[in-house]
């Protein structure tokens, strides 16, 4: 509804906070009439534009003139306001990263369709003791069909009777038919809880106990940490089950859409339906559903990428965060949240459990449990009794593989027996493509991004060279472009599509099967090939990371990584725990059912705390040392850090900006500021970037003293932008 501007007395005000970049919220007029509370949904006047906020809990500033306020142009009344839960999780979201709390509620109110109620579905039914003037077998089949006097879809009838769309339009016209309005579908209906229970063994049980009664704890955090395969998912769907018996939603987040397939199977197997699903794939008229129905609590189950942490559940009573050691849980543009963490929190506000899950928990989650903040249950076996892999390192200093070649002989003797007893065998290489760097033999010169301070990868399935990190994409040339040389161009390094290159030319009649996430296809493709390799469809798969992320393949036997060594030389303070995460994932692949799994990591340093920490499967010895370390250094969880990124178009005067940022820190002896410097990563998409770190204590207010530090700094100008990693987990 749309209404004019009147003449308000002051108390006739809201604040209402609007999805841009700015520290508050607004004041407008509520029209003349009407009402409004906060939470409540409303379209108002920005600018030039009109965009969709919410009324807030921020008391308007009366001292305006009300001749000089805008008006509210539209009040969504068929959307529930926003619950005062869900608006503390919001402002408290933006004071922990430093983000605009608009920028924060804009991840809340997706899409303004969400807000309008799904429009009827158009549908038919028959008109009781109506006949046609002519029967024939086609409209006999369609009248058998709606025998039970409901209502169908005009697609669905005329595909469960067998017809075509134009039998149904006959009927219609005779007046045998009727048009009718059904009601909009819900994205799923609700899950059986009771539909079939799943037989725990002794050590899934007591895991299971203890979840269910941590829902009479408040907002208690329970750490499921078993090992690959031990059955995690089974122990917390009975979490779940608990919750639905209570009333209670929940929501499940995965860190990748790969994994959403072989987990919806899952769920279906246990409660009869699939949930609803909420990632960046879904349709909008889907995602409009999902949203509605986590509002007005029809969909009682949802799982999702970590934007679903935002939806505007109704009566939300359980958050489970599987995987929750991944980076992918971390997001790094607009507002950096890690959504594991704001998980925790939203499930402190609202006071109920929340269930982090992991075969190779992160240390912050680690340290927490071992502190008592939580619940730590441990599955120190696999569900199915079968034994954890054997794992080998392959010293590539003394028993690598010939020169021009990436897989050692010893793995290959694995593969070649695996394949020998129709199992299966994984290769593991985080690099996607064919090569990560062409160069010329002749002049030397190497194909980079102008855009960006990377090397172009070779991607040799497309023909073309790619650039990671804003895909910028161009043809192979056949010369160089740099000293005209034909045929002189060669690949350095492996990639995923070089390593199925020579397992093709030593398996050739081997099924090999490559899964990377930059494939034609997306992640269409990407499920139907997970799902083929669960099926045995595929006797050798090359797979970068995606494939370490909790999938069950039950005939892999044998897994080899090809550089163990790949995630362990940079800079990253968090380089050893998540290499030590990456390849305990990987190598957890194998032998998950039936046993005697094999992993081999190729390695150049196998005397590495990493690398002898996998190689002894003693967990316990890495989170030791990498704790004493973390905690030596006062790094995370034992002290805190804040990432500055100042990035622009022009280099040297976004050099002279953070140097002037830098200078204007305040001098807080508990605080260490280290940089200014270029990222490694120093120029992305056309603008350079450089960094700035702060290292503070646990206990100090470090939002305070970066808040401080930016209001006392010089203002970005000149297209600059100065964006604020409070907890960073990349240093890139």
């Amino acid at each position: 509804m749309l209404f004019d501007k009147p003449d308000a007395e002051p108390d006739n005000i809201a604040s209402v906070l609007v999805p841009v970049a700015v520290p508050g919220a607004y004041t407008y007029l509520v029209p003349p009439g009407e009402q409004v509370q906060p939470g409540t949904i409303v379209r108002v006047p920005l600018g030039t534009r009109e965009v969709v906020g919410a009324v807030w809990d921020i008391e308007p500033d009366v001292a305006i003139n009300p001749k000089k306020l805008k008006t509210i142009t539209h009040i969504y009344k068929d959307a529930r306001p926003l619950d005062a839960n869900l608006r503390r999780f919001v402002d408290w979201v933006a004071n922990w990263t430093l983000g605009a709390p608009g920028m924060v509620l804009r991840m809340v109110l997706r899409s303004e369709e969400a807000l309008l109620p799904e429009a009827p579905v158009p549908g038919v039914r028959r008109i009781e003791g109506a006949e046609p003037d002519r029967m024939t077998s086609a409209r006999q089949r369609v009248l058998a069909t709606m025998e039970d006097g409901l209502a169908w879809t005009k697609s669905g009838l005329s595909h469960a009777a067998g017809v075509s769309g134009s039998v149904i339009d006959g009927l219609l016209h005779q007046g045998v038919l009727e048009v009718v309005s059904l009601p909009a579908a819900l994205p799923t209906p609700p899950p059986d809880i009771d539909f079939a229970r799943t037989n725990l063994n002794p050590a899934q049980r007591r895991a299971a106990d203890q979840l269910i009664a941590a829902f009479d704890e408040g907002g208690s955090i329970s750490l499921v940490d078993g090992v690959t395969g031990s059955g995690k998912t089974e122990v917390y769907f009975e979490a779940i089950a608990e919750a639905m018996r209570r009333g209670k939603q929940a929501l499940i987040l995965l860190p990748e859409i790969a994994l959403t397939e072989q987990f919806l199977r899952r769920f279906e197997k246990r409660f009869g339906v699939y949930p609803a699903e909420w990632h960046s794939e879904i349709t909008p008229k889907k995602r409009g559903r999902v949203w509605r129905g986590a509002a007005s609590g029809d969909v009682r189950v949802v799982i999702g990428a970590r934007s679903a942490l935002f939806l505007p559940f109704v009566d939300l009573g359980l958050i489970i965060v599987d995987e929750e050691h991944d980076a992918a849980f971390k997001q790094d543009d607009r507002v950096p949240y890690s959504a594991r963490d704001m998980a925790v929190v939203r499930g402190h506000i609202s006071k109920f459990p929340v269930i982090l899950a992991s075969a190779t928990p992160s240390v912050e989650s680690r340290v927490n449990a071992d502190l008592g903040r939580y619940r730590h249950l441990v599955l120190p076996e696999r569900a199915t009794g079968a034994a954890m892999p054997e794992l080998h390192a392959i010293d590539m200093r003394h028993e690598g593989p010939e020169r021009g070649h990436w897989i050692a002989p010893r793995l290959l003797e694995a593969i070649k027996g695996a394949y020998g007893d129709g199992a299966q065998t994984l290769l593991f290489l985080n690099r996607r493509g064919y090569a990560p760097l062409t160069l010329c033999r002749t002049c030397g010169h190497r194909f980079q991004c102008g855009h960006c301070s990377a090397w172009l990868v070779e991607h040799r399935f497309q023909k073309r060279l790619v650039c990671h990190h804003c895909g910028h994409f161009e043809k192979v040339p056949e010369s160089c472009p740099s000293c005209g040389t034909v045929d002189s161009l060669v690949a350095c390094g492996p990639g995923v599509e070089r390593i199925a290159e020579e397992v093709c030319s030593k398996f050739p009649e081997a099924r090999v099967l490559v899964l990377s996430s930059d494939l034609p296809g997306g992640p269409d493709r990407l499920r139907r090939e997970m799902k083929i390799v669960e099926e045995g469809g595929a006797d050798i798969v090359i797979g970068t990371q995606l494939v370490a992320k909790g999938h069950n393949f039950p005939k892999m036997r044998v897994v080899g990584v090809i550089d163990a060594d790949l995630g362990l030389a940079n800079g990253d303070p968090r380089a050893a725990e998540k290499t030590f995460q990456l390849l305990g994932q990987v190598t957890g692949r194998a032998g998950r059912v039936t046993g005697g799994g094999l992993g081999f990591l190729q390695t150049y340093s196998p005397d590495h705390p990493v690398i002898s920490a996998l190689l002894s499967s003693n967990m316990d010895d890495f989170y030791t040392a990498e704790i004493a370390a973390r905690r030596a250094a006062g790094l995370p969880p034992f002290g805190r850090l804040a990432a500055v990124i100042v990035s622009g178009p022009d280099k040297v005067f976004a050099d002279g900006y953070v140097r002037s940022l830098s200078r204007a820190a305040p001098r807080v002896q508990a605080v260490t500021i280290l940089g200014p410097a270029e990222a490694a990563l120093a120029m992305v998409r056309g603008r350079y970037r450089f960094r700035l770190l702060a290292i503070a204590p646990r206990q100090f207010d470090l939002q305070g003293y970066m808040q401080h530090w930016l209001d006392c700094g010089p203002k970005p100008t000149k297209g600059l932008r100065v964006q604020i990693d409070i907890d960073p987990q990349h240093f890139l």
